[in-house]
């Protein structure tokens, strides 16, 4: 967490210190549209995976390797905090996380474990550190009400209504229940940062199917507990949900050095919302790594101007890469902003007005 990477470009703009690079990583980007991923992960079950050092290590590096971004993030998922903590949780193909006893009242809360040996995790995190060397780790996990979520409707969830139901008609064991999951999450990214990743990211899938006000009364105390565990370390934290773009100034948390905005929000009213005080991360469209190279270069131009009016500017996407994605666009996008992104960049600095223009992420 500190001294290789401290000057590296991602640091540097999440930090808010001026640079003229444009640092560039994607969500998901350690699996899901890699070849070599799928052959690695064939037949094995994702959260064996997520346990595994070897594999958390190779699965971590692959898209370091392939397209030179300028950070990796951890191959890990949001529900291993839970299943380190004696949570009976499996990821079933093509549905995604599924609890066998759903958490519906106190007992059920009080029955979730602390969190347990995550050694072969902490392993992987510092041979990435080691091998990784000025390219940062980002360290990574689910934000509490996502978690919960989980936890209450026993797997995913469009609406929620379980989940709501809870929240709103037993506050004091959603309290407990969201206590329990943000000391989970808070130490689990501590025990990451102390092995030596770089920066954290929070995210959240789904506190964007709240409204503001029960965002503030029920979730954002939580993931402020989350933060508290790493309170003391100095390392860069983002804080990123999906379709959150009427919560973004509430997000904004002062533990928060990067604000995530999502696609369906042009990045020029995302800084607007989220303000000065915050460096912002986004936010191409996953679906636009579909289309031809001129149309997905002219998007990214535009967020690369846009985003030169924030404090700091980190080119992602605006959610995660979809599973079908050629992986040589992701790998001729990062050329291209790591040789073109300066100059638009300076352009729109020295012409403010071009990056005002709010194209469709």
């Amino acid at each position: 967490m500190a001294g290789a990477t401290a000057d590296a470009a991602l640091i540097t703009a999440a930090r808010g210190r001026p640079t003229t690079e444009v640092p560039v990583w994607f969500m998901r980007q350690a699996g899901r549209s890699l070849p070599e991923y799928r052959a690695l992960r064939a037949g094995g079950a994702m959260l064996d995976a997520c346990f595994d050092t070897d594999l958390v290590t190779e699965i971590t590096l692959q898209p370091v390797r392939r397209h030179g971004v300028d950070a990796a993030i951890l191959f890990s998922d949001i529900v291993v905090p839970l299943r380190a903590a004696g949570v009976a949780v499996t990821i079933e193909a093509g549905v995604g996380p599924v609890m066998a006893d759903p958490v519906r009242d106190a007992a059920a809360v009080a029955r979730i474990g602390e969190l347990g040996d995550t050694g072969s995790i902490e392993a992987a995190v510092t041979a990435l550190t080691r091998q990784l060397g000025s390219t940062p780790l980002i360290g990574f996990c689910g934000a509490p009400f996502t978690l919960a979520s989980y936890l209450v409707e026993g797997g995913p969830s469009r609406e929620h209504p379980t989940t709501k139901a809870l929240m709103w008609g037993q506050p004091a064991v959603w309290q407990e229940l969201l206590e329990r999951v943000a000391d989970l999450c808070g130490e689990f990214l501590r025990r990451q940062v102390l092995a030596g990743a770089s920066a954290v990211q929070i995210f959240d899938s789904w506190a964007g199917t709240l409204n503001r006000a029960d965002y503030e009364r029920f979730v954002r105390p939580y993931t402020e507990r989350v933060l508290a565990h790493i309170a003391d370390l100095p390392v860069p934290r983002i804080h990123f949900g999906v379709g959150t773009g009427e919560l973004l100034s509430a997000m904004a948390l002062p533990q928060v050095d990067v604000v995530g905005v999502d696609f369906r929000v042009s990045l020029a009213d995302g800084i607007a919302r989220i303000g000065a005080g915050h460096s912002v991360q986004g936010n191409l469209a996953p679906a636009a790594l579909l289309a031809p190279p001129a149309v997905i270069r002219e998007r990214t131009a535009a967020i690369i101007r846009q985003g030169a009016t924030a404090r700091g500017h980190i080119m992602n996407l605006g959610h995660g890469v979809l599973p079908h994605t050629d992986a040589e666009v992701i790998t001729d996008l990062v050329a291209w902003i790591h040789e073109e992104g300066p100059a638009i960049r300076a352009g729109a600095l020295s012409n403010p007005a071009a990056g005002d223009g709010k194209v469709g992420a």
